[in-house]
């Protein structure tokens, strides 16, 4: 990456500089863990589809009720997704925030669909959607300067 050259943009009340917050560095985490989160949940997912004795609650106990087969699947490509966007991010893409925010909303509702399954990872991984979610529209636009 290159150096931060700041950008000089317009506003109401004359020319000021946009200068990178310390956000910057938590949109790159983002990312990072975006990737991250992305590989954990396709693992989830391939763990859904080989291994549903797995899960002690039976699929029709959750919330949606089908098969961990299916659920193994959403969880697979929610995965890939998200770990593409994760790449994307990283480059300062904005179809990437745009991809992100989509797939990370989608993610947080899977997750609480599979929360009687696995209630500790399901908090975990909606936690993580808001934080990233959050770091992405808020502050997001930082590293798209880069």
């Amino acid at each position: 990456m290159s150096e931060y050259q700041p950008r000089v943009v317009a506003s109401g009340r004359g020319r000021v500089e946009d200068e990178p917050t310390g956000w910057l560095g938590w949109v790159f985490f983002a990312g990072v863990l975006m990737f991250i989160l992305g590989l954990f949940q396709a693992i989830d997912g391939l763990v859904a589809l080989f291994r549903t004795s797995y899960y002690v609650v039976p699929s029709r106990e959750l919330v949606v009720s089908v098969s961990y087969t299916t659920w193994g699947w959403v969880q697979l490509l929610l995965g890939i997704v998200i770990a593409f966007a994760g790449w994307g991010l990283l480059r300062g893409q904005t179809w990437a925030r745009v991809v992100a925010v989509i797939v990370l909303v989608l993610n947080a509702l899977v997750n609480m669909a599979f929360m009687k399954a696995y209630p500790v990872w399901s908090i975990l991984m909606i936690a993580l959607d808001v934080i990233i979610i959050y770091a992405i529209t808020v502050h997001g636009r930082e590293a798209k300067a880069l």
